[in-house]
């Protein structure tokens, strides 16, 4: 039988990367996990690393409407009634300049990173708002501070996700939902390997290297996934640069953009 005593986590991309790495960790410290992706195998990798209890699993394309429903019913069964947090993790991009990326691959963006994270809030929202004291935990990105040259749709998607988290902290207050965000600087995980297209030779993780920019650890990423879960901040970032920008973007934004206007000179 499940232990409705037992806190649970509902988290979207959690076959690779960030929402992985936030499994492993809240179930070492005793959380129910709902493992859910679109990729097949990444989801048996996270459920072999967490071991034969404590977790369900489905496979999930969040930008079906219709399949969130199925997900999230099926998720509060196995968890025993429970509900605590939607982590709405999955996420795309494509990294280049504005004309570079397709039309089609925009719409993607915006399809897997604003309208799956609405999707799942709306589905998500009976059973949250049914369990005391739960939260959304929507993972945005540094790129939601400061409008991000040559990941244009992507920061576009992650300041909707950033306005959305703030827009609905206040609403669901009524409904004692809190709504917070994670704002990642670059972490290790497969999205910095973004080009302009799928089969593109030239990927983010090639500039970053060559920019000599920080790389944080997917582990750090999920304690402050942790922290978002039980702190007070609506935001929360993810290493010292995020931090760093985060101050930039209010404090000094003219420096902040006469920096990155020189690093795109150097790409011509």
């Amino acid at each position: 039988m499940p232990d409705a005593s037992r806190r649970s986590i509902f988290i979207t991309g959690a076959g690779s990367g960030i929402g992985r790495a936030t499994a492993v960790l809240f179930a070492s410290r005793g959380w129910f996990c709902g493992l859910f992706d679109i990729d097949a195998a990444g989801i048996a990798e996270t459920a072999r690393l967490l071991g034969p209890a404590g977790h369900t699993t489905g496979i999930l394309d969040v930008r079906d409407r219709t399949a969130w429903t199925g997900a999230t019913a099926a998720f509060h069964a196995a968890a025993g009634g429970r509900f605590d947090v939607l982590m709405n993790n999955a996420g795309v991009g494509r990294h280049g300049w504005f004309e570079e990326i397709s039309a089609e691959d925009s719409d993607w963006i915006l399809d897997v990173n604003v309208r799956g994270v609405m999707y799942g809030i709306r589905a998500a929202l009976p059973l949250l708002e049914a369990t005391p004291g739960a939260r959304i935990l929507n993972v945005a990105s540094a790129a939601a501070l400061y409008g991000s040259p040559r990941l244009a749709a992507y920061s576009a998607s992650k300041f909707a996700v950033r306005a959305l988290t703030e827009a609905l902290d206040l609403e669901f207050e009524r409904k004692g939902i809190r709504v917070v965000s994670l704002m990642p600087y670059f972490v290790e995980t497969p999205i910095l390997d973004m080009g302009t297209g799928p089969a593109s030779n030239h990927v983010m993780r090639d500039e970053i290297m060559a920019g000599g920019m920080s790389v944080y650890p997917v582990e750090l990423a999920a304690e402050r996934a942790w922290q978002a879960v039980h702190g007070q901040q609506t935001h929360v970032t993810v290493g010292r640069d995020a931090g760093r920008t985060r101050f930039a973007a209010r404090f000094t934004p003219n420096a902040l953009r006469r920096a990155l206007s020189k690093s795109l000179r150097r790409l011509g």
